[in-house]
């Protein structure tokens, strides 16, 4: 499990309870998704947004926090509204028994201790009902939005987005990127994906212990933007990985193309 231990320990006093990998493609390629179903193309950074970063991070990538500890990581991805987040969905909902996790806070850009895009308050949650029914591993995915008391300006204007993509192929070169618990900046890593099980994907990449659940693998990535097509989280199997080396993720197929359509059509 990639989700950070004080989180779920603190689940467990609070709620008394309950407290990756290749993929099956449907296409030979990733088709990037907008609400209306056309292709969408990965949004830059705002201005002077990237030079506040360690240079192989990504504005889009943060760390989430609940009471001002970090656990998990999240992305942003393009939306209309410029606010949606992705993650695993272990990072935002507890699965079997469990419910949503309340007072989470994102970190777009976090290193060093330092929030550069300041901190954003997260809300509306969304899991797949197999997930939260059954802690299905092949539903390991969640999407929420994010906003800034006070600021009139979206997440995506500020840090950029990058595009979602479903029904991609079984290997994939990508970019993948965590946020580990004892680090002080993101743990980043470059290879080639390969194929799990019939819905989870596997990539080798080393250092990604917990915290770097929720974590975006990113194909097609810019090297000016250091942004591209999110195909993947890590999540999935294992919730991600017992062994801080390999790293899985649920296939991005129906069930999350439908998981970002609920998001994105909300009033």
């Amino acid at each position: 499990m990639r989700r950070s231990a004080l989180l779920l320990a603190l689940v467990v006093v609070l709620a008394l309870g309950a407290v990756v990998v290749t993929i099956v493609a449907t296409s030979s390629s990733p088709n990037p998704i907008a609400e209306d179903g056309s292709a969408v193309a990965a949004t830059p950074a705002g201005s002077g947004a990237k030079s506040q970063l360690p240079p192989v991070s990504s504005p889009a990538v943060g760390a989430l926090f609940v009471d001002g500890a970090h656990y998990c990581t999240a992305s942003v991805v393009h939306s209309e509204q410029g606010d949606v987040l992705l993650t695993a969905a272990h990072c935002i909902h507890n699965g079997e028994g469990g419910d949503y996790i309340s007072g989470i806070t994102f970190a777009p850009g976090f290193h060093n201790g330092v929030a550069p895009f300041g901190y954003w308050d997260v809300g509306n949650e969304l899991v797949a009902p197999g997930w939260a029914a059954s802690s299905d591993p092949d539903l390991d995915v969640g999407f929420a939005t994010a906003h800034q008391a006070g600021n009139p300006k979206t997440l995506e204007s500020v840090t950029g987005a990058n595009k979602l993509a479903t029904g991609g192929a079984f290997v994939q070169a990508i970019t993948l990127t965590g946020y580990p618990d004892e680090a002080d900046v993101p743990a980043v890593c470059q290879n080639t994906t390969s194929q799990q099980d019939t819905y989870q994907l596997r990539v080798d990449c080393a250092g990604f212990p917990n915290g770097t659940s929720g974590g975006p693998w990113v194909a097609q990535q810019d090297p000016k933007t250091r942004l591209g097509t999110v195909v993947g989280v890590i999540g999935g199997f294992q919730y991600g990985g017992d062994d801080p080396d390999t790293s899985y993720s649920s296939y991005f197929d129906e069930d999350v193309a439908a998981l970002y359509r609920q998001t994105t059509s909300r009033p």
